[in-house]
């Protein structure tokens, strides 16, 4: 038996970069349909090369295969506000790590959400973390944060996404749910639209783990 954890955050209008607004109505044209405005990167998204120039792969080239890992999670409940996530920090699971997989850091950000702490206050993977993941060669890092670091410090913001990109390292952010997900390793899935030349784009994000 499989269990499967939704890791995706609900698009709603009025997040930051989500609007909806009426196009169709039942009663004028038979069905209801909506007009989508959504930022690449609002909710939970995956980032793609081109984001910060790393080289000009957008979204839509990005294999699917990537995309879908075997995943060790590590807790870390009590980051403070803008703490940084250092290699002490990923001790607990170091020796499970694999080349290729994935690691998704638990911090239980995701919960802030709807306030400005959500982005101004978040933790971030900090540059020596993100070198280390690169040494073991991590496929994927997924984050229940809005990024992998604070976007108000964009020095180091633009010199973490870059290790990890030129890596060629997945990056999923805006992540929930994590909490849930009981197993030190999982199946992890993260499939975004393949929007062409994309810099980023919304997507659907899962954990199976065996009951």
């Amino acid at each position: 038996m499989q269990r499967i954890i939704d890791l995706t955050l609900t698009l709603k209008s009025g997040m930051r970069g989500v609007s909806f607004e009426p196009r169709y109505r039942v009663a004028d044209k038979g069905w209801n349909a909506q007009t989508l405005h959504l930022y690449s990167h609002c909710g939970t998204h995956m980032d793609a090369p081109c984001h910060f120039n790393v080289n000009e792969t957008g979204i839509h080239a990005i294999p699917l295969e990537r995309c879908m890992v075997q995943a060790v999670v590590i807790h870390l409940p009590d980051l403070q506000p803008n703490q940084d996530i250092t290699p002490d920090h990923i001790r607990p699971i170091a020796d499970l790590v694999r080349a290729g997989e994935g690691i998704l850091f638990h911090s239980g950000w995701s919960r802030h959400v709807h306030d400005p702490i959500y982005r101004q206050g978040q933790p971030g993977i900090h540059p020596e973390l993100a070198q280390w993941m690169v040494d073991r060669q991590v496929g994927l890092v997924g984050v229940d944060m809005g990024s992998v670091y604070c976007p108000l410090d964009l020095v180091t913001l633009t010199r973490v996404h870059t290790l990890l990109l030129k890596a060629n390292i997945i990056i999923v952010e805006g992540l929930t749910h994590l909490g849930q997900i009981k197993e030190s390793r999982v199946q992890f899935m993260a499939l975004p639209l393949p929007i062409y030349e994309g810099d980023g784009a919304p997507v659907r994000a899962l954990a199976i783990e065996k009951e």
